[in-house]
């Protein structure tokens, strides 16, 4: 003996295809925004700490300077590409730095009288009671992750006796950010 339903009903072949469509593009979307998350934690992030910053001039040498200590903590190494004082990007000529494996604990000292022609170079005292050779930049400067660089700028963007005691922007330009910081102008004279 057959049975026969005389009222069947079901979904219509487009619209179980289409149900089928939908489904897997919302889980694929699923995966594709966990990988995302997964793989967004992990990579290492760019991040400068500038610290230390000073901007010197002395009105009896008619020279300035500027000083920065640049410190790498994030997890990726950097590149520096340029260094701007009061938005005037400064010449590599006038720029030396000194390379350290860990952060500077005192303050910048301002460069004395035997400087006011050169850059710091060998046997200078960036830190009370602490010398080292400072290299003059040529070109971009590369920051190892955990690493810190010590910057002078000789005569960075004309300062001149009128802007003591004037605030004083300094930014530090990477790859994929910009890093401003910001300090007085202030006197150095030799007795």
């Amino acid at each position: 003996m057959r049975l026969r339903i005389s009222n069947e009903k079901a979904l219509s072949t487009v619209v179980t295809t289409l149900i089928i469509l939908v489904v897997s593009v919302l889980l694929a979307g699923v995966v594709t925004m966990y990988a995302i998350n997964i793989t967004s934690t992990r990579t290492q992030q760019e991040d400068l700490r500038i610290s230390k910053q000073e901007v010197w001039y002395n009105v009896t040498g008619s020279y300035g300077y500027a000083a920065i200590a640049i410190d790498n903590v994030g997890g990726r190494d950097v590149v520096i590409d340029k260094i701007q004082v009061r938005g005037v990007e400064c010449d590599w000529s006038t720029v030396a730095y000194l390379r350290l494996s860990s952060p500077v604990s005192g303050s910048l000292l301002a460069p004395n009288a035997s400087y006011s022609s050169s850059l710091p170079s060998t046997g200078f005292e960036y830190v009370s009671g602490t010398t080292d050779d400072f290299t003059t930049a040529s070109t971009d400067i590369p920051l190892a992750s955990g690493d810190t660089l010590v910057v002078y700028i000789k005569n960075p963007d004309s300062i001149s006796a009128s802007d003591i005691g004037t605030t004083v922007g300094i930014t530090v330009y990477t790859e994929n950010a910009q890093y401003y910081v910001e300090c007085n102008v202030k006197s150095v004279e030799n007795a």
